[in-house]
C-alpha cells in the first residue's frame, strides 16, 4: 500500500515540535521516544505499520484544540485515533504526523432519560455507554463486534454498525450531536440534544468522515428503552448459497428481526473452539434474533421458522434461556478474535443488496479458489454487510499481495451487483485505491471540495479515503 514520503523538513524539526507540544499539555501528555510511539504504529489492520512523529493524549476538548492550533501553525499533519480497532487502516500514522489519541476522554457528561440522550466524551468505549444507562433499563443500540474496546470517536468517524443495526440502524441513526475541533483549533458544536437541527445537515457530513474534517471530542447519543425480551434462533444449512437465499426471503417477507447474522463452516468451527457456544457443525449458520413481548417473540419466530423451513435447514434451534442467548452472541462477537488464532487475515466489509447474497457468496468461493487462499465468511446478513475474512500467512512472501488482490476483486464484485465498498469499517488506506471503482471523477471531486472547506491545508489524517492521484498538490506547503 503506497504511502506518501514523510516531509523531511518536519522530521528535522521534531525536537521543537515535541517541546511546544509539551508546553501545551500537562506532564505525561506527549509521547515521542521511538520505542514508546511504536505502540501506535498501526491499528487493527496490522499488515501496515509506521511509527508517528509523536503521540499526544489530551484530557479535554480545550487541550485537543491547543494541539490542533500548534500543528496547524507548524504545518504538521494530524492523525486522530480512537481505540485503534480500525480494520481499514483508518488511524495508520505517517512518519511526519502527530497522532492525537482520545483514550483519556472517557467521562459521561450528561444523561437525560426523559429526552432519551446521553452526552459523553468521545474516548468512551461503545459498550460502556450502555453500561452507564442500563440500570435504568436503557441501552445504546449500535453494537460493533469490537464494542468492548472501540471508542465512540472511532464509531462516529467510521459510521460503525453492528449485529443489531438491521432494526436500530448504524451510528448516524443514533447520533444527535458532536463537539468537534477543526484543524486550526476552532471548537464547533454540531447538532445537539434533539432529533433534528436547523440548517444544513453537517452532522451527516461529519459522521463517517473518517477523521478528514476534524477531531470529535464529545458526542450526544440517542438511548433507547430495553425491549421486554429477545430470543435468537439458530438455523444450520448445507451450503452458503442456501443460507443466503433464506436471508433474502426473510427480508422479502417484510419480517424485521433485530439481527440476522451469517457464519460459514470455517468461522463456525473457530468460534465454537473459542467460545463453546454450542454451534452445530454445518456448512452455514444463521443467527436470527427477534425481540418484544413473549407473544410478539413467538409470533415473529413462527414466521421466520416457516420461511427457513422452505430451505430445508439441517438444524433449527431456539434459545431457551438468557444464558444460552448470551453464549450464542458471545460466539458471534468473538469471531474476529477466534479467526485470528488460526491465521492472519484481511477483513472486508463491502455491502450488497440482500437479494444478491446467494450469487455473491458463490462468486467469493470461486474467486478464492482462483487465488489459492482460504476465506471465512461472517457478516451482518440482514443488511447485506459482508465480512469475508481472507486468510493468508504474513510470513510467506507474496501471500499478503495475493490477499489484497483477492480483496480488491471481492470489493469490485460488491460494487458491480449494486453495493458499495464499505458498510461500517470505512475506507481508510485499505480501500482508498478502489474509490475510483465506486465513484465517477465528478463525484470524488465533490467530496474533495468538502474536505477543502474543513481542512484547506489537507493536514488531517493524510493518505486516507481519497486516491493519492486525486489529492496530489492539494496539501499546502
Amino acid at each position: 500500500m503506497e504511502m506518501p514520503a514523510p516531509d523531511p523538513a518536519i522530521l528535522a524539526r521534531k525536537a521543537d515540535i515535541v517541546r511546544r507540544l509539551q508546553e501545551a499539555l500537562p506532564a505525561g501528555g506527549v509521547i515521542f521516544e521511538p520505542n514508546e510511539v511504536r505502540a501506535y504504529e498501526c491499528d487493527a489492520l496490522t499488515a501496515y505499520r509506521c511509527p508517528p512523529l509523536a503521540v499526544v493524549l489530551p484530557g479535554s476538548t480545550e487541550e485537543v484544540a491547543a494541539v490542533m492550533r500548534l500543528c496547524h501553525e507548524m504545518g504538521v499533519p494530524v492523525v486522530p485515533r480512537g481505540a485503534g480497532t480500525s480494520l481499514a487502516g483508518g488511524s495508520l500514522p505517517t512518519a511526519d504526523a502527530v497522532l492525537i489519541g482520545v483514550a483519556r476522554l472517557t467521562e459521561v457528561l450528561e444523561v437525560d432519560y426523559a429526552n432519551r440522550f446521553i452526552r459523553v466524551q468521545a474516548g468512551r468505549t461503545n459498550l460502556s455507554v450502555t453500561g452507564a444507562v442500563e440500570a435504568e433499563d436503557f441501552f445504546y443500540a449500535p453494537d460493533p463486534s469490537s464494542q468492548l474496546a472501540c471508542a465512540i470517536a472511532g464509531n462516529v468517524a467510521m459510521n460503525s454498525g453492528g449485529a443489531h443495526c438491521l432494526k436500530y440502524g448504524v451510528t448516524t441513526n443514533n447520533l444527535l450531536g458532536v463537539t468537534m475541533v477543526l484543524m486550526d483549533g476552532t471548537i464547533v458544536e454540531i447538532g445537539g440534544a434533539h432529533l433534528d437541527a436547523p440548517g444544513l445537515d453537517l452532522l451527516g457530513v461529519v459522521c463517517g468522515s473518517e477523521g478528514q474534517l476534524g477531531v470529535v471530542t464529545e458526542a450526544t447519543l440517542r438511548i433507547l428503552r430495553k425491549p421486554e425480551g429477545a430470543r435468537p434462533v439458530l438455523f444450520g444449512f448445507g451450503s452458503n448459497e442456501v443460507a443466503g437465499a433464506c436471508v433474502s426471503d426473510i427480508i422479502r417477507a417484510g419480517v424485521l428481526p433485530v439481527a440476522i447474522e451469517f457464519m460459514d463452516r470455517p468461522c463456525i468451527r473457530a468460534c465454537e473452539a473459542f467460545a463453546h457456544a454450542g454451534y452445530p457443525d454445518v456448512e452455514a449458520l444463521l443467527i436470527v434474533e427477534v425481540e418484544g413481548s413473549e407473544p410478539e417473540i413467538a409470533e415473529q419466530l413462527a414466521k421466520v421458522i416457516v420461511i427457513a423451513e422452505r430451505h430445508a435447514p439441517e438444524v433449527i434451534r431456539e434459545s431457551r434461556s438468557d444464558e444460552e442467548s448470551a453464549l450464542i452472541w458471545k460466539g458471534r462477537k468473538s469471531a474476529f478474535g477466534a479467526m485470528g488464532q488460526i491465521a492472519d487475515y484481511i477483513c472486508l466489509d463491502g455491502t450488497i443488496p440482500v437479494s444478491e447474497l446467494p450469487f455473491v457468496l458463490h462468486r467469493i468461493t470461486e474467486l478464492t479458489e482462483g487465488y489459492g487462499l482460504g476465506v471465512a465468511n461472517v457478516f451482518h446478513a440482514g443488511d447485506g454487510n459482508m465480512h469475508p475474512l481472507i486468510l493468508y500467512d504474513a510470513n510467506k512472501p507474496g501471500d499478503l499481495a495475493k490477499a489484497e488482490a483477492l480483496g480488491f476483486d471481492i470489493l469490485r464484485l460488491c460494487v458491480e451487483v449494486g453495493g458499495c465498498l464499505t458498510g461500517e469499517h470505512g475506507v481508510g488506506v485499505e480501500k482508498r485505491d478502489l474509490m475510483d471503482v465506486q465513484y465517477a471523477p465528478e463525484d470524488l471531486e465533490a467530496q474533495l471540495r468538502v474536505k477543502d472547506v474543513f481542512d484547506p491545508r489537507w493536514l488531517l489524517n493524510p493518505a486516507k479515503v481519497f486516491p493519492l492521484a486525486h489529492t496530489a498538490g492539494r496539501r499546502a506547503a
